[in-house]
């Protein structure tokens, strides 16, 4: 098992390229089961998430070709619209195979996925919104089970709402099986997270009818055929957001290129209150602008309680929070999405953070310096949470199961050596 050894202390700096967004790549590798043309997905990063559906998709049948962050899809007409546990419990979002493969084929039968370390993340609203559309769902030996009627599902008006706001991966299942169904169908409370918005061109760019993808209402006219298409992913804006934090937090000076600074407002917002400085240099597009981000002090507190999209990231919350425990002061981060996604918190302890929890919120109160220590990760964005304090910490920070972050940063210590930082992987051999 790999672990990751830090030597802190050291400033970023220097310029690299944000990569293609995992939470974009994965429903748009399952909307390649649409159609039997080809898909062609360029920016797709190399990854054990999308590794791992690779595998799923030719577990299915599909033809696949990878060379250089491009993959190609072709689901033919020999796909089988069975998903197999074996390999769906490796990963949740294979559950956005569900609503592809019932547009598709008319059936499906996926396993459920498992638990998960920052909480439950029930599947029922994805099961909802397709029984809406007529489909029948059972469950059959730990598997989802559906069925169209007469082979085809119909359009409806279908409500996504639920307890911890819209459902991201249930928005793209139900819009995915929305473009074969018959007549009409509007998704209201939908995710406006801008990987729907990704999935929505390349469903159009397929030839699907989509509109009003990146609000809380979107409309899908049904049509009878899709075909292949050549699509480029968005860049990832967690990672960006992590090399941001992590730039931040050792006071260096990092230049991202190829940043989606228009989809990461509420982030960004909060690092220039806390005095970091967001110099944007190159904006003719927002989604791909070069930013230049650098921090001279200490940074100042906060205030952040992380919502859906627009609002502030969950998926952003570990990392801020490394950075405030330096702030200078007292900063709150209130969780709304995962109110248990605080693994990262007795971790970040063991290196000298004060932090105290009640319930769904912290209070960080910000010290001057942090102390290297062998640290555990949790889940992925707490790695990375873990992997930034131990950046900016005195001495020596071991960060053990890397695996976590392996499924969401493609070789980060590759990156984060690229830009100043002393960072090894090495195998524990304990």
């Amino acid at each position: 098992m790999d672990r990751f050894i830090i030597e802190g202390g050291s400033p970023l700096r220097g310029t690299t390229r944000v990569r293609g967004s995992k939470n974009a790549s994965l429903p748009l590798l399952a909307a390649a089961l649409l159609t039997e043309g080809p898909v062609s997905l360029r920016g797709v990063p190399d990854l054990a998430d999308t590794r791992n559906m690779r595998r799923l998709l030719e577990a299915i049948g599909c033809e696949l070709t990878a060379e250089a962050g491009s993959v190609v899809v072709r689901a033919g007409a020999g796909a089988s619209p069975h998903a197999p546990y074996e390999i769906v419990r490796t990963m949740r979002a294979s559950i956005c195979v569900l609503g592809p493969l019932l547009a598709r084929f008319g059936r499906a039968r996926v396993a459920l996925p498992g638990g998960c370390a920052i909480g439950p993340r029930p599947v029922d609203l994805h099961l909802k919104g397709l029984e809406a559309l007529g489909a029948a769902i059972t469950l059959d030996s730990g598997d989802v089970v559906a069925e169209a009627p007469r082979g085809r599902l119909r359009g409806a008006t279908v409500f996504l709402g639920g307890a911890m706001g819209s459902t991201v991966l249930g928005t793209a299942n139900v819009m995915c099986a929305a473009t074969l169904a018959e007549g009409v169908t509007v998704i209201e409370s939908a995710a406006c997270e801008p990987e729907i918005v990704d999935l929505a061109r390349l469903l159009s760019s397929m030839g699907a009818r989509v509109s009003g993808a990146g609000s809380p209402r979107i409309t899908v006219e049904g049509v009878d055929l899709l075909e292949g298409a050549d699509h480029t992913v968005i860049p990832d804006r967690i990672e960006a957001g992590t090399l941001m934090a992590a730039a931040a937090a050792t006071r260096g000076d990092v230049t991202l290129e190829n940043c989606p600074i228009d989809t990461m407002l509420a982030f960004t917002v909060k690092l220039r209150e806390i005095g970091v400085t967001l110099d944007i240099k190159d904006d003719s597009d927002p989604l791909r602008s070069t930013v230049r981000v650098c921090l001279d002090e200490r940074p100042g507190p906060t205030e952040i309680t992380t919502q859906p999209h627009p609002g502030f990231p969950t998926d952003l919350q570990a990392q801020t929070m490394a950075l405030l425990t330096l702030a200078d002061g007292h900063s709150v981060i209130t969780e709304k999405i995962f109110p248990e996604r605080f693994l990262h918190v007795a971790e970040l302890g063991r290196m000298g953070a004060k932090i105290f929890r009640q319930g769904g919120s912290a209070v960080v109160s910000g010290e001057q310096r942090l102390i290297g220590a062998p640290v555990m990760a949790s889940d992925l964005r707490a790695s990375a949470g873990l992997v930034i304090a131990g950046l900016a910490a005195e001495g020596t920070t071991i960060v053990n199961r890397v695996y976590h972050i392996d499924r969401g940063y493609q070789r980060l210590e590759e990156t984060l050596v690229s830009l100043n930082a002393r960072i090894q992987r090495t195998e524990d051999s304990s």
